[in-house]
């Protein structure tokens, strides 16, 4: 007969299997139970990359998980122009830096994770959820349990969808990041292939009219639009991939711990909170909850059960502050791009453009992002 679980983590995306991985060197007996891809966002084509920081470098590594070049591109530079002129660039050698980020292949992360995951005697892969001392729930912003354990998820709608995807470009990247402001609009290029890659994977925030019409263009005429908002900066562009649409929305777990029939829970990763992707944080937040979460259990007395409220209410209250900062910011930025006309369109450059001269000012926002 098995021995009873100490943790089941439901969600098997890059924040649950990174949890198990770290729970598990702990000699802590862990489920993971990866429900069946289900619901409108299934059929979405996989083209995400995200933008890694240190922390979250450093965490995978811990795991052995860190995926090899080119699924991994250091940024050396990052770019930021505003409609009317306004820049602001971010250098990493000027931060005696490795890298600002890196922009990492998210399916390439997840196939290694997984196989990570199966290998660790540790950790059981479960058929349903299975009753433990704890439950972490890491299943996404949809999630089930979430709602099962009567948690409210306060969700306030961003006027403005996603479309992603992957595009060839004629002149190489070279590992430049790059953001453009326009007409309330935001548009990202992300380096991908490597230090020598010539591809990007783009994540464009419009309104939800545009994205319909950007969503059915031919790859021709979206590729003539992306390189006029893109300021021709890579050359020619072909898509290389489908292209996902999804709602952007800013939200947040009321509760983030508390205590059900079956035992103690906890929330981490898109399943306590959300943010807009203008900021490059969201898979570093989820990622900076399972180290909080790790380190609190890892570093609990011995009388000390991994499921005690103490040691959840510390959880809860580190993380809570921690974001705070970060989605206040990224709430602040989108709604400040995303005001049309008048005086703003001058503001923004005329701040930009101080914020740029201002040596370290600018060092402090960069070391904010790449240490949070």
């Amino acid at each position: 007969m098995p021995l009873p679980l100490d943790i089941c983590i439901r969600g098997g995306g890059v924040v649950g299997r990174t949890l198990a991985l770290l729970l598990a060197q702990e000699r802590l007996r862990v489920g993971l139970f990866v429900p069946q891809a289900g619901g409108p966002t299934s059929s979405l084509p996989d083209v995400r990359a995200y933008a890694l920081n240190q922390a979250s470098k450093n965490l995978l590594e811990s795991v052995r998980c860190w995926p090899a070049p080119p699924a991994a591109t250091p940024v050396l530079t990052m770019k930021v122009r505003e409609e009317l002129g306004g820049e602001l660039s971010f250098d990493a050698t000027q931060l005696d830096a490795q890298a600002l980020t890196w922009i990492v292949d998210v399916p390439v992360l997840e196939a290694q994770l997984a196989d990570a995951v199966r290998f660790q005697a540790q950790i059981a892969l479960l058929d349903a959820p299975a009753c433990a001392a704890l439950t972490v729930v890491c299943e996404g912003k949809a999630s089930s349990t979430r709602a099962e354990f009567g948690v409210e998820f306060a969700v306030t709608p961003y006027a403005q969808h996603a479309i992603a995807a992957r595009v060839a470009c004629e002149i190489p990247h070279e590992q430049v990041a790059r953001q453009w402001f326009s007409k309330g609009e935001i548009l990202a290029f992300l380096p991908l292939g490597g230090t020598t890659g010539n591809s990007v994977a783009i994540v464009w925030s419009v309104s939800p009219e545009h994205a319909a019409t950007l969503r059915h263009l031919s790859p021709e005429d979206f590729c003539l639009e992306l390189h006029a908002a893109s300021q021709q900066c890579l050359g020619q562009l072909t898509l290389a991939s489908e292209r996902a649409v999804w709602p952007l929305q800013k939200a947040q777990a009321r509760q983030w711990t508390g205590r059900a029939v079956a035992g103690a829970w906890a929330l981490a990763g898109d399943a306590a909170h959300n943010v807009h992707p203008l900021s490059g944080q969201g898979l570093n937040m989820g990622l900076a909850d399972v180290s909080e979460l790790a380190a609190l259990i890892r570093g609990r007395d011995y009388w000390r059960p991994v499921g005690d409220d103490k040691l959840l209410r510390r959880y809860e209250r580190s993380r809570k502050a921690g974001m705070l900062s970060m989605a206040t910011a990224t709430d602040g930025l989108q709604w400040m791009f995303s005001q049309p006309g008048g005086a703003w369109p001058a503001l923004r450059k005329w701040g930009m453009n101080r914020i740029d001269r201002n040596g370290r000012l600018k060092q402090w926002m960069a070391r904010q992002a790449m240490d949070f």
